[in-house]
């Protein structure tokens, strides 16, 4: 009998022992939440007692170094969209050639923009003293009504930029944790407005840079595993280039090819993610806060190497997807749901812990770039002129802390409609953006005859075309914003062209600051220990 009685013990302990293994590594992975929300919050908390005025807020006092700067403009252009959402519905689409998006983001998101925009945004910023983007429109153009017009299509869109961030981000939160996506979105929400509303931009960097260490392991392990799990790497492209083309049949091995199955919708896409990031006001507002010359040219660097492994490795992940995910009987795909599919049957319950942390860490930084612009160019540009003698100092800071909130729960609560496709309303907030300001930005840093009303004509180009298309649907919302980005280059110069011009002593003064004249002209050089 006591042989007998020792069987089911053991196996009641056999049986303990996986489920008890679970239990250790969901603990593990609690854990580490835990102290990832600890350290971020820690940061806000520590940043807030150097925010003492809207400069320190909003721009860091302007003395962000090269490092810091670098993160946050490549955080703040990577998270859980790219990750999740546009890697999975393009890694679909266009199968490997999807990795061109990702080159694209680091060769003309990263490092172009850097070198073309770095240093003149910096030095006409500060020639204005103007910190934000719509400041920037009404001074260098001597246009009041465009700071009040331009915020409020800044703070509309970048609202559902912020909702599909959340959107992206809470299904693989509530895949590896098993907790409904609802309260994961809105813990998410909870910590992004404190540590943003506590420290301001400088709590939102240095995040951003811790987040980036993270984001770039968990990159390499996800990219490395996905591999492993088919084979190595050339295993997955023969298993890719086997996949039947419905689409053209007289074209099979279309989605291991150079440019994949459609080479004009693929460029769409790279114009949008890339080009795109030159007119998006939360991107270029890295540059107004860097220190100086030298920190512009080491985070040229330093951005750039971060794209190409956090892009790259994303979109190239997600063009594997055709191996792991099975169309429905209808033939639909949910694209939103590729990426999780991807890594919950390759990684171990641990190491999805560490991609979660790893898509938090890129959602967060977007999250926080987003709300700071936003709140910000509200506050600073809408606000206060309307009420100009009661809003002092203390009063605009503490103002855009509670649009900061505001905006935090009108994204919430647009990510929570069932239906609401995070490239959808990704593609929607980036093609309007860039659309509307991309040619007015990027002339007024180069070209002198660039005037109001090219600018009043590239916003309703941007605005036109994304808002109709998004009611009449006439192509695709990434094919929209990159149609509009396009126009708004050519549109700006062209009514520019026709229309009066800025007063002539005004536009030579503003781009005298490029020079500094005393024996005879040279490039102006940000002094290393600038601080203003």
């Amino acid at each position: 009998m006591e042989g007998k009685q020792e069987r089911p013990r053991a196996a009641e302990a056999g049986a303990a022992g996986p489920k008890g293994q679970e239990v250790g590594i969901m603990v593990i992975k609690i854990a580490l939440l835990i102290l990832f929300f600890a350290v971020t919050v820690g940061v806000g908390l520590y940043c807030r007692r150097h925010t003492a005025n809207v400069g320190d807020f909003v721009l860091g006092g302007r003395n962000v170094g090269p490092w810091v700067t670098a993160f946050a403009y490549g955080t703040s252009y990577f998270s859980a969209v790219i990750f999740v959402g546009y890697a999975g519905q393009f890694g679909w689409a266009y199968g490997v050639s999807a990795t061109w998006i990702g080159l694209g983001n680091a060769l003309i998101g990263s490092l172009l923009a850097w070198v073309m925009l770095g240093r003149r945004t910096r030095i006409m910023t500060k020639h204005f003293e103007s910190a934000t983007m719509p400041d920037f429109f009404a001074k260098r153009y001597q246009c009041p009504p465009l700071k009040i017009v331009v915020s409020v299509i800044i703070f509309i869109f970048l609202v559902p930029y912020s909702a599909s961030v959340y959107k992206g981000l809470s299904g693989l939160f509530s895949m590896a944790f098993g907790v409904d996506f609802r309260f994961c979105m809105i813990g998410m929400a909870v910590l992004t407005a404190i540590y943003v509303m506590a420290g301001g931009y400088m709590a939102a960097a240095l995040n951003d840079l811790i987040q980036g260490v993270i984001m770039l392991i968990g990159i390499a392990a996800v990219v490395m595993t996905t591999l492993s799990s088919q084979g190595g790497l050339l295993s997955a492209m023969i298993g890719m280039s086997q996949i039947e083309n419905t689409a053209d049949p007289a074209f099979q091995g279309a989605y291991a090819s150079f440019f994949g199955p459609d080479p004009v919708g693929l460029l769409s896409v790279v114009i949008l993610t890339s080009l795109g990031t030159w007119g998006l006001p939360q991107m270029v507002h890295k540059f107004y806060t860097i220190k100086n010359e030298k920190a512009i040219k080491t985070g040229t660097v330093i951005s750039t190497v971060f794209a190409l492994i956090v892009a790259g490795g994303s979109y190239f992940h997600g063009s594997f997807g055709r191996l792991f995910v099975q169309p429905a009987a209808d033939g639909t795909v949910a694209f939103d749901d590729i990426v999780p599919t991807m890594i919950q049957g390759n990684l171990s319950d641990l190491l999805i812990g560490v991609v979660v942390i790893l898509v938090l860490s890129a959602s967060m930084s977007t999250l926080s770039s987003l709300v700071i612009a936003s709140s910000s160019t509200f506050t600073l540009d809408f606000l206060k002129p309307l009420f100009k003698q009661k809003m002092n100092g203390k009063e605009q800071v503490r103002t855009i802390r509670l649009l900061c909130g505001l905006f935090v729960l009108i994204s919430v609560i647009i990510a929570l409609r069932p239906n609401s496709l995070i490239t959808s309303l990704m593609s929607l907030s980036w093609g309007t953006l860039a659309g509307c300001f991309l040619g007015p930005f990027i002339f007024g840093l180069f070209w002198k005859k660039t005037t109001a009303a090219g600018v009043w004509a590239g916003l309703i180009c941007g605005i036109g075309i994304n808002v109709s298309n998004l009611f009449l649907t006439f192509t695709t919302p990434t094919s929209a914003g990159a149609l509009s980005m396009i126009l708004s280059l050519l549109i700006v110069p062209l009514i520019s062209l026709v229309t009066p011009k800025l007063p002539r002593n005004f536009v030579e003064e503003s781009f005298a600051c490029y020079d500094e004249k005393v024996m005879a002209a040279h490039r102006m050089v940000l002094n290393e220990d600038e601080d203003q």
